[in-house]
């Protein structure tokens, strides 16, 4: 498996729907792999926070966010409506 074969099946593999063959290989490359572990890691944490930010869409807005992406938000939500 090459990087570029890691980022194909990243989300595949982290939903556990690679076939057991291949999400072995794809750990094995994980394993020898700095920059794909770091990548792998960090995109594990991405979607986590992603997931957590979704949590309570309608709850308070943490004070250190910016207006300006506030107001983008909003903007983009009464669009969608």
């Amino acid at each position: 498996m090459t990087c570029r074969d890691l980022t194909e099946f990243l989300m595949s593999y982290l939903e556990g729907e690679l076939p057991s063959e291949q999400s072995e290989e794809f750990e094995r490359h994980v394993d020898i792999c700095p920059p794909c572990k770091t990548y792998l890691n960090t995109y594990k944490e991405t979607v986590a926070l992603g997931k957590s930010v979704c949590y309570d869409p309608d709850g308070p807005v943490p004070e250190d966010v910016p207006k300006q992406l506030l107001e983008a938000i909003m903007a983009a939500r009464a669009k969608t409506k």
